[in-house]
């Protein structure tokens, strides 16, 4: 089977909405090869793991995929059920999760509600239903449960998977089907370190089984079973390397832009900061769902004006604990918690709370509705709304335009929220955050998805946010390069419980 050609292009050209996503593609992906796809946010990465797969409509040039097509012949015949495209595998940046009865996607508080969490399949469940597309089964359900450290999860429903736990979810699926070629589209963010370790490893298992790769990530989260590396640029292949030939300091994606500070200084000043002497008061937290504790006697207090990272690996219950500082999760009632000065379950509502905290995650990324323009999406970030629902402020639009110009995605303001790249969705929740000028900004793991010289630009703005302004700021990180300098202190969480509540110290944010 070596050296059989599993998928090519042919000076492919790919359309979507009257917008070119890859033009002129020329690639050949062969038995025995692993390749990686690098480029900056927005070079057509994604596009080009959709076209493989068959999802996307191919206008110019041709996509061959003769492996593929004389398994599948010889899998069915003539059946056309079963087709090329049965034998790919992909996991993409977002799931497709619906409730037990299909009808239903899920919504974002829905993992923090007992009733509804419990509408959703749990991990065995979900993962018992997939078919493999080929025999004999490498990977089979009891491998994937073990090889992904799902088995002490498999009761768990799929809401409540943390964010890692999620993509490990997927890989298994993915490889379940036992497929010829799998597609990674970002497949190391929002892991930590032990995590990304083990990935890495993974794929080289999964290479070895005899399953062909091609993922896209950053040029210095390469995994070593990857043999080939193509360089995209504004839609086109600008190189194809060996392994061996390709150099990742020479391909830079970082180029600095000047921040306007006198701008920054000016949209801070658009609105006036509420002041108030504690920000966060948490005592003895305990959080249980079922037999299971989340957070096991957490205790922190957050003044006004203090930046701290909160650190632990992927499900050390770090969403759980920033769930109950922004209003999301009902046990907070059940808890001595006190927000902005007042006690829950004193008489404030979730909005009083929610008008006061710019919040952004990857749950919220992959929750949040996509019906509105990119600028509707972040002029609803005055209104704590999902989405805009009423008709636009235009004061509060130019704002928000302004904003958008800081994160350089400006020229997105009237495209479609979800036409536009992940990376510039991202962008835009962030610039939501932002908007208002609140007192608490709660950043859980920012920067993930983006481009290094976007994750620059916006620590950059961060950094000068906190200058400016006596903003309290919480920041989740796997990675302590991202991490601002203006962090002072750092709350890390293991197993659910508080292990350390101190100043920063560099050794500290190596979590």
């Amino acid at each position: 089977m070596t050296n059989q050609t599993i998928i090519s292009f042919e000076n492919v050209r790919v359309q979507y909405l009257n917008q070119i996503l890859l033009e002129n593609i020329n690639l050949s992906v062969k038995t025995g090869q692993h390749w990686a796809i690098i480029g900056a946010s927005g070079s057509g990465k994604s596009a080009l793991l959709k076209t493989i797969a068959g999802k996307f409509h191919i206008s110019q040039g041709e996509f061959k995929h003769p492996l593929l097509d004389a398994k599948a012949k010889k899998r069915n015949g003539n059946q056309i059920l079963f087709t090329w495209k049965s034998l790919i595998s992909q996991v993409s940046t977002k799931h497709n999760f619906t409730n037990l009865s299909n009808t239903t996607s899920f919504y974002y508080q829905q993992r923090f509600n007992s009733a509804d969490s419990e509408d959703t399949q749990t991990v065995e469940q979900y993962l018992s239903k997939i078919e493999p597309s080929s025999s004999p089964e490498t990977w089979t359900l009891n491998k994937v449960l073990d090889r992904l450290h799902l088995r002490n999860l498999k009761n768990k429903h799929l809401i409540k998977l943390s964010n890692g736990e999620t993509k490990r979810l997927l890989i298994a699926k993915a490889l379940l089907k036992n497929p010829t070629l799998l597609l990674l589209d970002n497949p190391l963010t929002g892991l930590d370190i032990a995590m990304r370790t083990d990935i890495n490893n993974l794929i080289t298992e999964i290479s070895d089984s005899g399953i062909s790769i091609v993922m896209t990530t950053s040029p210095n989260e390469i995994p070593e079973a990857i043999t080939h590396v193509a360089v995209l640029n504004e839609g086109r292949i600008t190189s194809s390397l060996t392994r061996s030939e390709f150099k990742p300091e020479k391909v830079s994606f970082s180029a600095i832009s000047e921040i306007d500070n006198l701008e920054l200084k000016k949209l801070l000043a658009t609105s006036k900061q509420e002041n108030f002497e504690n920000i966060v008061e948490m005592k003895d937290v305990v959080i249980k769902y079922g037999e299971h504790t989340i957070l096991d006697h957490v205790n922190w207090t957050i003044k006004q004006g203090e930046r701290w990272a909160l650190l632990g690996h992927n499900g050390a219950g770090k969403s759980t604990l920033l769930s109950l500082i922004n209003a999301d999760n009902p046990q907070a009632y059940a808890n001595n918690i006190s927000l902005f000065g007042v006690k829950r379950g004193s008489g404030e509502s979730i909005w009083d709370i929610k008008k006061k905290i710019g919040f952004v995650s990857p749950e919220f990324f992959q929750y949040f509705p996509n019906g509105n323009s990119c600028l509707q999406v972040i002029e609803s970030g005055f209104h704590n709304t999902l989405g805009l629902f009423r008709k636009s402020n235009p004061a509060k639009a130019e704002i928000a335009k302004r904003w958008m110009r800081l994160l350089e995605i400006e020229s997105s303001a009237t495209q479609g929220f979800k036409n536009v790249s992940a990376s510039t969705q991202r962008l835009c929740l962030l610039a939501r955050a932002l908007v208002k000028n609140p007192p608490l900004l709660i950043f859980d793991e920012p920067t993930q998805g983006l481009d290094l010289h976007q994750q620059n630009n916006f620590k950059r703005i961060i950094e000068k946010i906190c200058r400016h302004s006596n903003v309290s700021l919480i920041y989740v990180s796997h990675y302590r390069h991202e991490i601002p300098e203006s962090v002072q202190y750092t709350l890390k969480l293991e197993k659910g419980k508080q292990i350390e509540n101190t100043e920063k110290a560099d050794s500290q944010l190596q979590n």
